[in-house]
């Protein structure tokens, strides 16, 4: 496993909506603002990669403690590793712990809405330095 700082970039996808509820519930948000050092705005920003870089990534995120979001009863884990998108905002990348995951996603947070600070739409890509640890 190499931990550390990693460059990827990727291209913005539609999710499937859910992440503004994820994102809005009370002990996601407390965890993230004692964890992370801010609460995430509703919703996530999904990227699709691909490549080589990004599978070591991936593999690496796998491997790496991350920082766990812990879950009530009935909610999935998940972790997350802290990012600068585009060199200028901070926020995380969450890999949700549930099976069948897809490989080539991955979900972003902010303190802000991405795509309008971002100016950015489906298709679009976007530079991440990925803090693996």
């Amino acid at each position: 496993m190499n931990c550390g700082a990693v460059v990827l970039e990727g291209c913005l996808r539609s999710g499937l909506g859910e992440g503004a509820g994820f994102t809005s519930l009370d002990w996601v948000t407390r965890q993230f603002h004692s964890k992370l050092g801010f609460v995430p705005h509703p919703g996530t920003l999904n990227l699709s990669l691909k490549g080589g870089d990004w599978d070591a990534a991936r593999a690496d995120m796998e491997q790496a403690p991350g920082i766990a979001i812990e879950p009530p009863p009935g909610f999935c884990a998940a972790k997350c590793f802290t990012l600068v998108i585009d060199g200028r905002i901070q926020g995380a990348a969450v890999i949700p712990e549930v099976p069948d995951y897809p490989a080539d996603k991955l979900e972003i947070v902010a303190p802000v809405a991405l795509r309008d600070a971002l100016r950015v739409s489906d298709g679009d890509c976007i530079t991440l330095h990925l803090l693996i640890v």
